[in-house]
């Protein structure tokens, strides 16, 4: 979504401006070269590769070094889905490890005397040589303007391959391991956006949201008034570009809803009335950083900083979706539903769906999840689904972790199950879902590493009581 009067997306100026920044630096040291990648043309293929191999030679010292990136840079952004795809495999096949190099650090490291100068020596030979040239090419891209970014963005592409090969897996892990060393949470920084944050940041923030829609700038504007909070962790490299956010609701009490959170027309909370901080969205922005966690050093540092600037708050919850429970429903038998509930909830679920079985009742209600909205219906089907839900918390995959991934994520970081809320989400994504349940993780910070160490060692879940509650209904 852009700011009306824009027609070009962020994302498309962005990569504008740093073609033009590139091309200025690529033009000082070689000559530019336009490339039809997608055609995978011999000749074509062949300059592509002396062009990686005068990035990795950097004959002309530092400066050409950095032409040559900034060339092979440009010709990259330069091109369609299948010229980079082209570009990624030429790079992860004919640019891997040295293995000649390998056998003879390994050769040497294996007649060495363990813990002599020369086994060292022979180890960090050995370390060099596993290194693979892509990788070397593409670290040049670090010293570059916005290099980091792009190197983000050059991975994200390589998750999205339309056929993945060993190569370019190994490729993908390389890079991976590379930007992890780079994007260490110990180096990131915690800001707060705000609605006078700039115009490109805001427009990020509506691009990136991954759990509420922002619908509209009156919308965003909300999410950024006085009783609520956004803060977004950044890489000194990439100070315009959010790794992960998250947005907080203050208020009282533990929030069940997110219509009611997101409610445009209701009036701003009073602040120093504030008991609860409820994170409602928290959103990872790179697709290119996947499998590098930031959301767990994002909520500690949130409620850290929190604590410090409004010591009235004292509960930290989520209001947090329940992606997993209506596929999880669909799989259920007559005979394992009838391990959860009782013969009056079996009753009321097929009376409310007309049907014969439970398992057609919660088709039914798979199929129309709408008519929970009404309201002698949801009255009915509270309780029973509800205490499904429960039971639905306590299944494990194979290896002993939840098989829902939003509580895998928060009972990892030491949370409480804290309140499964009936209609939390009343959008048509949230009853297809989840049929309207939501949840509330509790962040109590002298309990999270007791909690975290219970869930890691034993499979533990903490659960609050009204949780139990609801588990003790099931058979």
């Amino acid at each position: 979504m852009a700011r009306p009067g824009s027609s070009t997306s962020f994302f498309e100026r962005a990569w504008e401006r740093l073609s033009r920044n590139w091309k200025e630096i690529a033009f000082s040291g070689t000559k530019g070269v336009n490339l039809d990648l997608a055609k995978g043309g011999k000749s074509d293929l062949n300059h592509l590769k002396k062009n990686l191999k005068a990035c990795l030679e950097a004959r002309g010292g530092e400066v050409s070094a950095r032409a040559q990136a900034a060339e092979l840079g440009r010709l990259y952004l330069h091109q369609d889905a299948a010229g980079r795809e082209t570009f990624l495999k030429t790079l992860a096949q004919d640019f891997g490890p040295r293995h000649e190099a390998v056998q003879a650090a390994l050769e040497n490291l294996q007649a060495s005397p363990e813990g002599s100068k020369g086994y060292y020596a022979a180890e960090r030979e050995l370390i060099n040589a596993l290194t693979p040239d892509s990788i070397r090419v593409l670290k040049l891209f670090s010293s570059l303007p916005n290099g980091v970014k792009f190197l983000v963005d050059l991975r994200a592409d390589l998750l999205t391959l339309s056929e993945q090969e060993p190569a370019t897996e190994a490729l993908s892990a390389h890079l991976k391991d590379l930007l992890s060393s780079w994007f260490d949470p110990g180096i990131l920084d915690l800001e707060r956006i705000t609605w006078k944050s700039s115009a490109a940041l805001l427009e990020k923030l509506i691009a990136y949201e991954a759990v509420h829609e922002i619908r509209s700038w009156d919308d965003l504007r909300n999410r950024l008034d006085s009783d609520r909070r956004c803060y977004a962790l950044f890489h000194p490299r990439m100070p315009e570009e959010p790794l992960a956010f998250v947005e907080v609701a203050l208020g009282d009490g533990y929030a069940g809803s997110i219509q009611h959170l997101l409610d445009e027309a209701a009036p701003a909370f009073d602040t120093a009335k504030a008991d609860t901080a409820i994170f409602y969205s928290i959103s990872n922005t790179q697709k290119g950083l996947q499998g590098i966690a930031f959301g767990e050093y994002l909520i500690k540092l949130v409620v850290q900083r929190l604590k410090s600037e409004m010591p009235q708050v004292r509960r930290y919850a989520t209001l947090s979706p329940v992606p997993g429970l209506v596929p999880w429903l669909k799989t259920l038998t007559d005979e394992r539903i009838a391990s959860f509930l009782s013969t009056d909830h079996r009753k009321v679920l097929c009376e409310m769906s007309n049907t014969d079985t439970t398992v057609s009742a919660l088709q039914e209600l798979t199929r129309q999840p709408e008519g929970l909205l009404v309201s002698e219906v949801s009255e009915r089907l509270k309780e029973p689904l509800l205490t499904l839900a429960a039971c639905y918390f306590q299944e494990k995959r194979d290896d002993g972790q939840p098989i829902d991934p939003v509580a895998r994520f928060h009972l990892r970081n030491g949370a409480r199950l804290e309140r499964i809320n009936w209609l939390g989400d009343s959008s048509s994504r949230g009853l297809k879902q989840s049929l309207g349940i939501m949840v509330n993780y509790g962040y109590r910070p002298d309990e999270l590493d007791r909690n975290h160490e219970a869930y890691m060692k034993d499979g533990r879940i903490a659960l609050a009581s009204e949780v139990k509650t609801l588990l003790k209904k099931a058979r």
